[in-house]
């Protein structure tokens, strides 16, 4: 049911994200990184056919942190782009391509061989709330840069910067989910009620959703749905490392096998997102 759940989840998340960046796109200059975007996009009905699209991927994202690990689930999560390139080869009508094949191989491998390699499980030593603030505070702080860089260095490129912040805090976001899931299972949502991991939940969401969008915004998907698919599943996979106590297998081959796994899942990430088909790539008529 992980894979289901997961795999299921991602196809949502890449229409979503395409739906999104279509409406987006066409918001006001001024209503970036501004919580006013949200607001604003909220009467294009394409938008919200692709928030809805989102919201269900999330949430099927959620059952799949309920059964499987987190380490395992963001890799699944991660091939939303394959989805997102088959939505968008539709709509432009352009054939795939060695270079499309070759990104699908790079990154469905990849998930693959990280998957196979780690066999990511779920640990049940505690880590520690100082070790799990100072994993938060790190993503946390990462983004604040990023973004800080986005807006305020001339020589940056705003939309990558600020898709890369997203995905970290959807990443944090994605931890945080599986924590409350696992209180509701321990306490009932009772308990839910007075932890602030739920609360946590919904401000990263909102703040990662105003930062996606202010990205679709300021450039074409392919300047920014890389940055995001790349970076959430790696922070969520270092959440799940860091203070979950999810653990991956540290032998030397299955050390190298998972590198290489997430190095092609980013490189496939990468090449798909430049492909002629995405939204906004030189080559297509409609950007």
């Amino acid at each position: 049911m992980v894979y289901v759940f997961g795999l299921t989840a991602a196809c949502l998340l890449g229409i979503g994200f395409v739906l999104q960046q279509h409406a987006a796109e066409r918001a006001p200059a001024a209503d970036v990184l501004r919580f006013r975007i949200l607001w604003d996009l909220a009467r294009n009905g394409l938008w919200l056919g692709g928030i809805g699209c989102m919201v269900v991927g999330q949430v099927l994202g959620a059952l799949a942190l309920a059964v499987g690990d987190l380490s395992q689930v963001e890799p699944l999560l991660a091939t939303n782009l394959l989805f997102a390139f088959a939505l968008a080869r539709r709509l432009s009508g352009q054939r795939i391509g060695v270079s499309g094949w070759a990104g699908v191989l790079l990154l469905g491998g990849g998930v693959a061989a990280f998957t196979l390699a780690g066999r990511p499980r779920a640990g049940t030593a505690d880590t520690g709330a100082v070790r799990q603030w100072v994993v938060i505070g790190l993503i946390v702080g990462l983004s604040l840069v990023l973004i800080a860089f986005a807006r305020h260095l001339p020589l940056f490129e705003e939309p990558p910067l600020l898709a890369t912040a997203a995905g970290m805090l959807y990443g944090l976001q994605d931890a945080l989910t599986r924590v409350s899931t696992g209180i509701i299972g321990d306490g009932g949502v009772g308990a839910l009620l007075v932890r602030w991991e739920p609360y946590g939940v919904v401000a990263l969401a909102v703040t990662g959703l105003m930062l996606v969008q202010s990205a679709f915004e300021e450039g074409p998907l392919r300047m920014s749905l890389p940055a995001l698919t790349a970076a959430e599943p790696l922070a969520g996979i270092l959440c799940g490392v860091g203070f979950l106590g999810d653990r991956l297998r540290t032998d030397v081959a299955a050390l190298t096998w998972q590198a290489s796994g997430l190095a092609a899942v980013v490189a496939g990430v990468f090449v798909l997102a430049r492909h002629p088909v995405m939204p906004g790539h030189p080559g297509d008529d409609s950007a």
